[in-house]
């Protein structure tokens, strides 16, 4: 046997997540890259870790035992080296953070300073829709939640991080013209929604409720990826965060189509429960968020401005 502690932590994400493309998302690594390691820790062993049944992931019966050993040996070496990190005097602990899925744009750019300053910190970060991240907050999983929209129904303390534009946009070849449009146009176009319980989607709906406009839904997508290639590819028309469009304005792929009352501006917010009781790596972090945000922004994000 000849695996890495790198193999390990893939394999134990993709078995806690059942998903390569999850895993790949929490790892902050591609997904080939995942298939690739995952593909050469199974060829250590003679017995399948997996299976995919109807398009889906499964642990064997073998599968779940090593993943249960991967996450005991991973738990172990963590905890080795938080007294290495302790004996030499740095800041230890974990950083637990959720990030509704368009934050994954934003939230990397405001932790890696930190966690390069602290390597004695674990952080773990976690991409996935609004109301997930809603829930993890609300059951203690986590310490912050980054959102855009403020969940109304938790007792909640916050710190603002950034504005959040939000711009009808269309592909290369889309047929509207680069010219003012009022929002009468919402009437005439086929847009393509998030899902059910994403910030964006619940942006976009207050929107036309405000408006008294109809909602012409050509297509219902699961990842602010798949609307961009969705609407690269000409099906339709989305509203979308400009934070997560940079590489495609600047190619051409996608156009900001102009219209009356654009862009919807909202702002990202790092959330935690009132009372919420906080270790000396949580408290760090907010220092360090207060002291350095506007630098971040200004580093990181200043292109946005000229949109």
């Amino acid at each position: 046997m000849n695996y890495t502690l790198h193999q390990l932590k893939i394999f134990s994400t993709v078995a806690k997540t059942l998903s390569v493309t999850k895993a790949s998302e929490e790892l902050h690594l591609s997904q080939p890259a995942v298939s690739i390691q995952l593909k050469n820790f199974q060829e250590q062993f003679k017995i399948p870790l997996l299976e995919v049944i109807g398009r889906r992931i499964h642990l064997t019966a073998f599968g779940e035992e090593i993943a249960l050993a991967s996450k005991n040996i991973l738990e172990e070496v963590e905890a080795l080296n938080m007294k290495i990190f302790a004996y030499e005097g740095q800041l230890i602990g974990r950083l637990n953070v959720a990030v509704v899925s368009t934050g994954k744009y934003v939230m990397p750019y405001f932790l890696s300073a930190f966690i390069r300053q602290n390597p004695g910190i674990n952080l773990s970060l976690d991409v996935t829709n609004k109301t997930t991240v809603i829930e993890n907050l609300e059951r203690n999983e986590i310490d912050f939640a980054l959102v855009s929209v403020l969940p109304d129904h938790l007792q909640i303390e916050k710190i603002e991080l950034m504005e959040n534009k939000l711009f009808l946009i269309g592909g290369r070849d889309q047929d509207l013209k680069l010219k003012y449009h009022n929002k009468d146009i919402f009437k005439e176009i086929p847009l393509i929604y998030r899902e059910s319980g994403s910030g964006t989607r619940h942006v976009m709906e207050s929107f036309m409720k405000q408006h008294n406009l109809p909602i012409l839904k050509e297509m219902e997508l699961t990842s602010n990826e798949a609307v961009k290639q969705a609407v690269i590819a000409g099906l339709g028309y989305s509203v979308m965060p400009i934070i997560g469009i940079k590489n495609e304005l600047l190619n051409g792929d996608l156009e900001i189509i102009p219209v009356g009352g654009f862009p919807i501006k909202s702002n990202w917010q790092l959330i935690w429960m009132k009372g919420k009781k906080f270790s000396p790596a949580t408290i760090a972090y907010l220092d360090y968020l207060r002291k350095e945000k506007n630098k971040i922004i200004n580093e990181n994000f200043g292109w946005a401005k000229k949109y």
